[in-house]
């Protein structure tokens, strides 16, 4: 028996763990009024701890604990002792991270949408209010776009990853004070940058969020245009918006009400993309034509800053270690409660069609309403030749 305690032992731990998971799903309202707060004080204290350094906690915590690994198999065939009782045991502490994972962060998948905290009326809506939406977004990208700094090449070129990621809190400081979003009223702590980014890069990764030591980082390798949008990303993320179309729409949110044009250029960009995506993804000859005239419509530097983009990622991209990486992501993604995967980064498209609709589309036809044709109203019409028409 006591070869199979380490198994024992992590069985009761991965159970604990799906029980919570099980209940929280069950009690979604339960744990949306009370999770999310005490999480972000725990992300608020781990994030204060662990900036106190420039690098990541976690990646030497990594370290660590594979030479501990390495260092004790090692010993075990020294000492020639028994291989299953220490598989138990290594298996028991890969479990303990899971829960404790769990159990500071990984319920928030189950806590209730961003769209009811940023008071978004979510929808469905037709093809020709993705259309709409996405030659929105492509206008305000491109109207951006050419006012950029450039190099010889064309390329864009922001101010340094130190500085934007000391900038990428404003929105969000925005969000909470002068639009009352509470959601959003979490650390705003810089981003550190990603160690190792040759091997996320490989792997089609920008950022990664650590809520075990409460750090939030991006990779510094990806293209300018991204970055500030990836920075608020994982941010979003470190505030325990957990979803990722959810961190997605906050990024967007954050950035387009920062100050910075660079921040604002990002937050189109990539709803730009994320719309344009979704409409060709639609199988039909209607999508298709549509997804046509979008892309006519455009400017010459939007064009060369998303063919960039497209590239950088097709050139550094190992087909292995992508697809690895996706397929780990896409199961950590499922079992902590988000049934769609890695295709919840493009749900984001949801939110943002509904956004345009409430925020632009609604208010203008208000504004229509209000100002429509009055009969009487001498400065739409030439009254003179009426009698009466003049008189109170």
């Amino acid at each position: 028996m006591k070869y199979w305690f380490g198994y024992l032992t992590a069985a009761i731990l991965g159970a604990i763990t799906w029980a919570l998971i099980e209940l929280s799903k069950k009690y979604t309202t339960l744990v949306d009024m009370v999770y999310p707060y005490l999480t972000r004080t725990v992300q608020g204290f781990l994030t204060g701890w662990s900036g106190g350094v420039d690098f990541l906690v976690w990646q030497v915590a990594v370290v660590v604990l594979v030479v501990l690994v390495l260092a004790s198999l090692v010993l075990l065939l020294v000492l020639r002792g028994n291989l299953i009782r220490w598989l138990g045991w290594v298996l028991t502490g890969a479990v303990s991270i899971y829960f404790l994972h769990t159990c500071i962060y990984g319920l928030n998948y189950q806590a209730g949408p961003l769209a009811e905290d940023v008071r978004l009326n979510v929808t469905g809506y037709t093809l020709e209010e993705l259309e709409e939406a996405t030659v929105y977004y492509r206008d305000l990208a491109g109207d951006l776009a050419s006012q950029m700094s450039r190099d010889a090449d064309g390329d864009v070129i922001f101010a340094d990853f130190d500085t934007l990621a000391s900038q990428a809190g404003e929105g969000f400081q925005t969000l909470t004070y002068d639009y009352s979003f509470s959601v959003f009223a979490g650390d705003l702590s810089p981003v550190k940058e990603l160690g190792w980014a040759d091997m996320y890069t490989s792997m089609g990764i920008t950022g990664v969020t650590m809520p075990l030591t409460g750090e939030a980082a991006v990779n510094p390798q990806i293209p300018d245009v991204a970055l500030p949008f990836t920075m608020c990303h994982e941010m979003a993320h470190r505030m325990c918006i957990a979803v990722e179309q959810d961190a997605n729409f906050a990024a967007f949110l954050a950035c387009r009400v920062n100050p910075s044009q660079e921040f604002q250029y990002s937050a189109y960009f990539m709803a730009y993309r994320y719309c344009f995506d979704a409409l060709q993804a639609v199988s039909s000859p209607e999508a298709a034509a549509a997804a046509a005239r979008i892309t006519t419509g455009e400017n010459q530097f939007l064009r060369h800053d998303l063919v960039s983009y497209a590239r950088f990622f097709a050139e550094h991209r190992d087909e292995g270690a992508s697809d690895l990486a996706s397929s780990v992501n896409d199961a950590y993604i499922k079992t902590s409660g988000d049934e769609a995967g890695v295709l919840s980064y493009g749900q984001v498209c949801d939110l943002l069609v509904s956004w345009h609709i409430q925020e632009v589309v609604l208010p203008a036809q208000k504004d229509e309403a209000e100002s429509a044709f009055d009969p009487y109203d001498e400065s739409q019409v030439d009254l003179s030749g009426i009698v009466g028409a003049l008189e109170d």
